[in-house]
């Protein structure tokens, strides 16, 4: 019996990846699966646990790069009702780990609860946000957050307080297989205030990143006290092109695909800004991207 049998209505063999993730590039998954409540998610860990089946989640693929090779087990992908639901609970918003960070953000702001709005652009879900530990010049979604609730490898379902979850830059402690769902204890502000501190963050942010249809998120992590995009520029790579891959001219911490690339053209291109910057500047990048 395979991992899908009986399960044909929320999973499928061989499904592209490439509609699925922002760089639109990249192979199929054997198995793909987008189940609709608690109880298929669990049937599918358990089926991949016992038939030794890798799994990995898929979330709003932003931050992953697929290989044109494919992936190999069970890729999950969060989309059901149960996996989307928001709400808001005095200074806290509850959020399943499917739902948009976007989403989880205009609904606090819109109840009057600050310090998401900071967070606003960022792409995405709350599990992979959570994950990553997503966060920009304004902070990281870590600080907010009060309780995490996760499935492990074998299907327990466990809540993580906030006092026992390390966050840093671009990580955190929350490496179980799936994030179900956050809280997030939030500060009481005039939601007026709140929207017009939202608009400022897109504005800004919108201003100095490529189009999301053109690209995904940052491919470097920020090394200690410096900007990854500030150092591709100063190596001279704006605009590097390898196949139909290009550095991008508007911040060059990101990577344009245009029609007709492929992952192999985009991991020769990392690759070729990870060495020219540390040849010539001395440092040594840190993808921020995942390469499946």
């Amino acid at each position: 019996m395979s991992v899908i049998d009986g399960l044909e209505q929320i999973a499928r063999r061989d499904e592209p990846l490439a509609p699925y993730t922002w760089f639109r590039i990249g192979g199929a998954a054997d198995y793909f699966a987008e189940p609709t409540n608690l109880d298929e998610l669990s049937t599918l860990v358990a089926r991949c646990r016992e038939q030794d089946v890798p799994v990995r989640m898929l979330g709003g693929g932003s931050n992953i790069l697929v290989r044109d090779e494919g992936v190999a087990g069970l890729v999950v992908r969060l989309q059901g009702e149960a996996f989307q639901k928001i709400s808001i609970q005095a200074d806290r918003a509850v959020a399943a780990g499917g739902a948009k960070l976007g989403h989880v953000i205009s609904s606090a702001v819109r109840e009057g609860l600050g310090g998401l709005e900071t967070l606003v652009g960022i792409p995405g879900t709350i599990g992979g946000a959570l994950h990553g530990n997503a966060g920009g010049r304004g902070g990281d979604v870590g600080q907010w957050v009060a309780r995490a609730q996760v499935m492990t490898l074998h299907g327990d379902i466990i809540d993580r307080m906030g006092e026992d979850l390390v966050f840093s830059y671009r990580e955190s402690s929350l490496d179980e297989l799936v994030i179900l769902e956050a809280e997030f204890k939030l500060e009481a502000a005039d939601p007026e205030e709140l929207t017009k501190r939202m608009q400022k963050q897109w504005i800004v942010k919108k201003a100095s990143q490529p189009l999301a249809h053109q690209s995904a998120g940052c491919i470097f992590k920020n090394p200690r006290g410096m900007s990854a995009g500030m150092l591709i520029e100063q190596a001279g790579l704006k605009g590097l092109t390898v196949g139909k891959c290009q550095v991008s001219e508007r911040h060059a911490n990101f990577i344009l695909a245009e029609e007709g690339a492929t992952s192999a053209d985009c991991i020769r291109l990392i690759e070729q800004i990870r060495g020219t910057v540390e040849q010539r500047l001395g440092v040594e990048l840190v993808n921020e991207i995942q390469i499946w």
